[in-house]
């Protein structure tokens, strides 16, 4: 997940997943490093943080996290 040390979304996404039974986030901060923000908008496509990853897959940022858990996609996914 690439996120902030003071973004509220981030925190939200890192408590879904971890409710979620996801006890490893890999978190790529990049406030501490400026040049992975160039690599999530390359990757991504997005400026905005929390970018999620589950695996390969892009997920998004939370809103899609969430909108992913309500339709019931977030559990098969991680169990994958």
């Amino acid at each position: 997940m690439y996120a902030t040390g003071v973004c509220p979304y981030c925190l939200m996404a890192e408590r879904l997943l971890r409710a979620k039974g996801v006890a490893d986030i890999e978190k790529v901060r990049v406030d501490l490093e400026p040049a992975r923000r160039e690599e999530m908008m390359q990757r991504t496509g997005r400026r905005t943080v929390p970018q999620i990853y589950v695996g390969d897959r892009h997920v998004g940022g939370y809103d899609d996290l969430a909108a992913l858990d309500r339709a019931g996609g977030l559990e098969p996914l991680l169990a994958a």
